[in-house]
């Protein structure tokens, strides 16, 4: 099985050495083309081209290894023989300490970094909202009374009354009322601000 590689390339010999030869058995061209004798890769063969093509296609770096340490390699060569850990085990869940955040060269701004995120996550719509949202023409957050005003508005406007018994009028107020009945059961009372939401104190 061979092992990925850089293509071979030719080395020019040492200076004032007699020309290598070519290691093949009955070879005499020179041996430009190194290839290395066991996967510890500290000692080399030397080969002409034809020939060193010929041994690298046959060479198999995981000979004499087990199943187990084939694996072992494997998974070592995924990440260049660097150690790794599974994402987000090392750090992103703890608080910054505050020395890590000071900003002398002023990069950052009058204000330190806050917990962003939360606080974006807190201003968006679930996503199981967003087309009731979208149909109804409601940004998130909202309360129940600003769910209830919109909803009679358009109620009103696409009732059979009001449309002279217009059937594409009538299915989108058959999307209306399925829209108004789902953020019925999710909308808060009242609407919270973004920061409430993410946790930061009101006032």
């Amino acid at each position: 099985m061979p092992r990925p590689g850089s293509k071979a390339a030719p080395v020019d010999d040492d200076a004032g050495e007699p020309p290598r030869r070519c290691e093949h058995p009955g070879c005499a061209e020179r041996g430009q083309f190194r290839a290395p004798r066991d996967r510890t890769l500290t000692g080399f063969h030397w080969f002409c081209l034809p020939h060193v093509r010929a041994y690298n296609a046959a060479w198999d770096y995981y000979k004499g290894m087990g199943p187990s340490e084939i694996e072992a390699a494997l998974r070592s060569d995924t990440a260049w023989q660097r150690p790794s850990w599974p994402l987000g085990r090392l750090g992103g869940a703890g608080r910054f300490e505050a020395e890590m955040l000071r900003d002398p060269l002023g990069v950052l701004g009058a204000e330190a970094p806050t917990p962003r995120r939360r606080a974006r996550e807190a201003s968006e719509a679930p996503p199981e909202l967003r087309a009731a949202l979208d149909l109804l023409g409601l940004a998130w957050p909202l309360d129940q009374a600003e769910l209830r005003t919109r909803y009679k508005e358009l109620a009103k406007r696409y009732h059979p009354d009001a449309t002279g018994g217009d059937r594409v009028a009538e299915e989108r107020l058959k999307d209306i009322n399925r829209a108004y009945s789902l953020l019925k059961r999710r909308v808060p009372a009242t609407a919270r601000a973004p920061e409430q939401a993410a946790g930061a104190p009101a006032g």
